[in-house]
């Protein structure tokens, strides 16, 4: 086999002929190589984000685990035009960051944060603060952060009267929710809106994700909602069953297949996970990428969490079990032990990991054979 640059040898389709010439080792081998040849930014690939008439890159930047604006220069430099950041992120420095990077670039980047505001007061308060941090006049997509149902803050009037006030000022332009959990009632209650308020949805969609989940997500965005995907690595655990082989850009590409998707917003910490995640754009998925994919699913099926809630009905208690493991995966996963606290203590006490402290037998089951009981153990003595 010659010599390949890095994105000539993952769109190889030709995955089972190449494993069966090489094996596992010769392609890991091979890829190794391919790695080392230079860089070069790719030409930026564009979707239509939704009834929004947003043309945003399909590789975008979420800003949450970013510590410098000079990744986020880089990358809005090289074509990525949305990013992704909240009022809640970093203790609020993450919107600062941010706003420092889009200084001389702020009309060629669509901007998008997040409130955690439960009332009409607490959402105006988050934005006038987020206009502050951003250095910026106006918001092209504010987010009611993590709702979990349709009941949660969606149809709240108090909630819209203060959004749509909001917008008449100028202040943001487009409306959306963002989702870690129980992401398909999420997705049917937008489609099921006969007003149509909310314009965008942020949710966790990756190969793990199930067909209820695709099919919502087909269905809101037939109803002109935006959709733009996160957790898109499954936890982008590191783990040795690919060798040099990365599994993330198969996951990315894994997503960008489903034409629904306008963008994903992987985490971007620094300038390799830049050039990994934006190296992407116009790559196809192949049988190569399937074959990663398994590898990577069988290395996480006893750690990944996807954050389903089927068990916490069997909870006596009502533990958030789901949000417990987020927090877990923030902290094992993302190596982001401040991320995994702060999001960890948005959980009322009654609701923690701390419950089960006491229990000597768990009666929430996992459907995809999670050791529940385990993982709420490990989470309580790490962050409780």
């Amino acid at each position: 086999m010659g010599k390949l640059n890095r994105r000539e040898f993952l769109q190889i389709s030709v995955a089972g002929t190449s494993t069966a010439l090489l094996g596992w080792d010769g392609i890991a081998e091979a890829v190794q190589g391919a790695v080392q040849a230079p860089f070069v930014f790719p030409r930026p690939v564009y979707r239509t984000l939704g009834r929004t008439g947003m043309k945003i890159t399909v590789i975008s930047f979420g800003a949450m685990l970013t510590p410098e604006a000079e990744v986020l220069e880089t990358a809005f430099d090289h074509g990525v035009n949305y990013v992704d950041t909240a009022r809640v992120y970093m203790g609020g420095r993450n919107e600062e960051i941010v706003g420092r990077a889009l200084k001389g670039r702020r009309d060629r980047v669509y901007v998008a944060t997040k409130t955690t505001g439960r009332s009409g007061k607490q959402v105006i308060r988050d934005v006038e603060t987020s206009l502050k941090m951003l250095e910026t006049d106006r918001i092209d997509v504010i987010q009611l952060h993590s709702i979990s149902s349709r009941q949660d803050r969606i149809f709240n009037p108090d909630i819209r009267e203060a959004l749509l006030k909001l917008r008449q000022q100028g202040k943001v332009r487009f409306f959306g929710v963002t989702s870690h959990s129980n992401e398909a009632e999420v997705l049917h209650a937008l489609a099921d809106d006969r007003d149509r308020f909310f314009d965008v949805a942020l949710v966790k969609y990756n190969f793990e994700s199930d067909a209820a989940a695709t099919k919502a997500l087909a269905r809101a965005a037939g109803a002109g909602v935006g959709i733009v995907a996160m957790k898109s690595l499954a936890g982008g655990y590191r783990t040795d069953t690919s060798g040099p082989i990365s599994p993330y850009q198969a996951a990315l590409k894994w997503v960008l297949k489903n034409r629904h998707v306008a963008a994903i917003i992987p985490g971007m910490r620094d300038m390799a996970e830049l050039r990994e995640d934006i190296a992407v754009m116009g790559m196809k998925f192949g049988p190569l990428d399937r074959y990663i994919l398994d590898r990577y699913r069988a290395s996480i099926d006893s750690v990944y969490c996807r954050f389903c809630g089927a068990c916490e009905a069997g909870c006596p208690f009502g533990v958030e079990i789901s949000t417990v493991n987020r927090s877990l995966m923030y902290a094992e996963a993302y190596r982001e032990e401040g991320l995994a606290r702060e999001t960890y203590r948005q959980l009322p006490i009654s609701s923690s990991a701390s419950v089960c402290m006491d229990c000597a037998t768990c009666a929430a089951k996992c459907i995809h054979g999670l050791d529940i009981r385990a993982k709420m153990e490990r989470a309580g003595k790490l962050l409780g």
